[in-house]
């Protein structure tokens, strides 16, 4: 059983940053963790992935001001995320997947195995 522990949301202005974190326990070896998000309303989408092998994928929604990484340890996934807007209000779920994907399925929701219990972010205007 993988445990998922997010931090790091909180409110920040149009324009600012904000970096989320999320730790993993029990989990194996070859993984992926990733990030996603749902906004009032809306589907759970992607945001950004990183698999064991250093193969990141991003939304497109994400490229360019949204960056993840993981400590050395592969314990711990960062989402460092630039630019913010209010568009990128959502609660955002730290995700975790054992084994391999391809670049194909990364974003997809539905292929994950555990999740965080959700960390809110909000961007005022």
């Amino acid at each position: 059983q993988v445990q998922l522990v997010e931090s790091g949301g909180g409110s920040v202005e149009t324009g600012g940053p904000l970096r989320l974190s999320c730790k993993a326990s029990g989990y194996t070896a070859t993984n992926c963790m990733g990030w996603f998000r749902q906004a009032a309303g809306k589907e759970r989408a992607g945001v950004a992935v990183i698999c064991t092998g250093g193969s990141t994928y991003y939304a497109d929604s994400g490229k360019g001001r949204f960056t993840i990484s993981t400590d050395n340890d592969k314990r711990t996934v960062h989402l460092q995320m630039n630019t913010l807007q209010p568009e990128d209000t959502a609660m955002y779920y730290c995700a975790f997947k054992g084994g391999r994907i391809t670049a194909a399925q990364a974003l997809w929701p539905w292929i994950w195995q555990y999740w965080g219990q959700g960390t809110t972010v909000t961007i005022s205007s």
